[in-house]
């Protein structure tokens, strides 16, 4: 689960962040995807956009996080986004200190990591359950884990 809120004294959101999933004994996993979630589904970007002081810089596939197998993990995702008035961010997400593990043989994911990068430049990573203050400009970096490989490659 990647969970992403942020919102301040008139403007609140929250959105799941997709990840990868894991490989099974016939099939690799996918990769960023919504998956043990019900009822959610992600923003489109233009909706965010026009409804929030932000805007998305990046959503992609985080490329090489599936863990490696017979069948290997789903990719996770990268996220990106740049905060144009202060607010409050709150994460509550798993996979930030434990690997996303493999089966069988298979190789574990790569850790999700988030961040804060200030509009200095300083970088700050914070833990998966985590909440700070950003400022008009600061960028939020979330990258979700991968799924785990199944088997020996």
């Amino acid at each position: 689960m990647n969970n992403f809120l942020y919102g301040n004294d008139r403007l609140q959101n929250y959105e799941t962040i997709c990840g990868g999933t894991g490989a099974g004994p016939d099939h690799p996993g996918t990769s960023a995807v919504h998956s043990h979630m019900t009822n959610t589904r992600m923003t489109d970007p233009e909706v965010l956009e026009w409804r929030f002081p932000v805007r998305v810089e990046e959503f992609s596939i985080r490329r090489g996080s599936g863990g490696l197998g017979k069948f290997n993990g789903g990719d996770g995702a990268i996220r990106r986004m740049r905060f144009l008035e202060p607010m409050t961010i709150t994460f509550l997400s798993l996979h930030r200190n434990t690997d996303p593990y493999g089966l069988m043989g298979g190789g574990a994911g790569a850790r999700g990591e988030n961040s804060v990068i200030r509009k200095d430049g300083k970088v700050e990573i914070l833990k998966g359950n985590d909440e700070t203050e950003v400022a008009a400009g600061d960028t939020i970096l979330i990258k979700t884990p991968g799924g785990g490989g199944f088997g020996s490659a």
